[in-house]
């Protein structure tokens, strides 16, 4: 582990250089990783650790279309994809990876499977920090240990094929062997993590919840759409209004600042546009930042865990959920979006 300068604070990390591959092998060499959950985090996580040379199985229901995403993906029935209960008999260590209200559903059968020294791995904060609320109180003989891969699974996978790495938190909440570490580190390395970042499990979730919720997509679809409705009230056509709200930033703007930082991005557009930029984007933190901060409050109160599960769980939530994302896809900017990814060169 290494202690690296973040903008003046000295934070942990542990990086490939110091933990290389064939380390996290040999740390989990006697391993057996079951994967429970096969949805957003399950098919990036344990394909790349099936390729990294670790022993993966994956735990589904029989019949279910996630079963059949498994199979698609290589899994063999009876080999390594078992029923749920199987897997985790099997598994010393149980990556869960379901959904937080699916864990919540679920944990009875899992509890049960964690028998001394094993280890409970999560990607995600939730059921472990609002307990009180989810029920998900491990027993205090195994490891419980976090990985949280910085974006979705379907890009850690992407990344991963392209020689990439995508940055992960790490957490330990409780070390019962005395090897939690190790373990935790070795996986974070196996799942394909560029680097790894320490963190505890409430600070990742909180941190998770509020970035969800704010620039990552609650904020940014937000301010997609304010800026929208402006240029189009004030007789912009939909391309051009979604040319200049959604895809210079997309597809130009934003891979430089992935590169060189916003500063950069700053030096190298026109003067016009540098001094509007430098103008305008303080009063923008002025005016979000109470709504942030009024988040945060949210968050660290527990009132969005809640919400998310008592709206989660509900049996008609897919359908109440495909009505409110309809309502995105029709809407005008996405529909202009539709009709531009379309036209770009790559698709014709």
């Amino acid at each position: 582990m290494a202690r690296i300068n973040f903008g003046g604070t000295d934070e942990n990390v542990v990086t490939r250089e110091e933990f290389p591959l064939a380390k996290a092998q040999d740390v989990l060499k006697n391993e057996t990783i079951a994967i429970i959950g096969y949805g957003v985090q399950g098919p990036g996580q344990s394909l790349n650790l099936k390729d990294n040379g670790f022993n993966v199985i994956i735990g589904q229901r029989k019949g279910s279309k996630t079963w059949d995403k498994a199979v698609a993906d290589g899994w063999v029935p009876g080999e390594t994809l078992f029923e749920i209960e199987e897997a985790c008999q099997r598994g010393t260590i149980i990556q869960y990876l379901l959904s937080d209200a699916g864990q919540i559903t679920l944990w009875p059968t899992i509890k049960k499977h964690l028998t001394t020294g094993k280890a409970l791995y999560f990607s995600h904060g939730f059921g472990i920090t609002y307990k009180e609320r989810t029920g998900i109180i491990p027993p205090a003989d195994v490891d419980v240990i976090l990985v949280a891969p910085k974006g979705s699974g379907t890009s850690l996978r992407r990344m991963f094929l392209q020689g990439r790495g995508l940055n992960s938190s790490y957490a330990i909440f409780q070390d019962a062997t005395g090897h939690a570490f190790e373990r935790v580190v070795a996986l974070g390395i196996g799942v394909g993590s560029g680097y790894l970042f320490e963190t505890d499990f409430k600070r990742e979730v909180f941190s998770d919840l509020t970035g969800e919720r704010g620039t990552l997509m609650g904020a940014i679809q937000g301010i997609f759409a304010a800026q929208y409705e402006v240029l189009r009230s004030n007789g912009h056509s939909p391309s051009e209004a979604f040319n200049e709200t959604v895809e210079e930033l997309t597809q130009s703007l934003m891979p430089l600042v992935a590169e060189n930082g916003m500063d950069w991005m700053y030096a190298n557009c026109s003067t016009t546009a540098q001094r509007g930029a430098l103008d305008w984007w303080k009063k923008f933190r002025d005016a979000s930042k109470p709504v942030f901060e009024e988040l945060y409050k949210e968050v660290a109160a527990g009132n969005e865990a809640q919400r998310s599960i008592d709206s989660n769980s509900k049996e008609d939530y897919r359908e109440k959920l495909e009505v409110e994302l309809t309502e995105l896809r029709e809407s005008e900017m996405w529909r202009a979006g539709a009709t531009v990814r379309k036209l770009r060169p790559e698709n014709n």
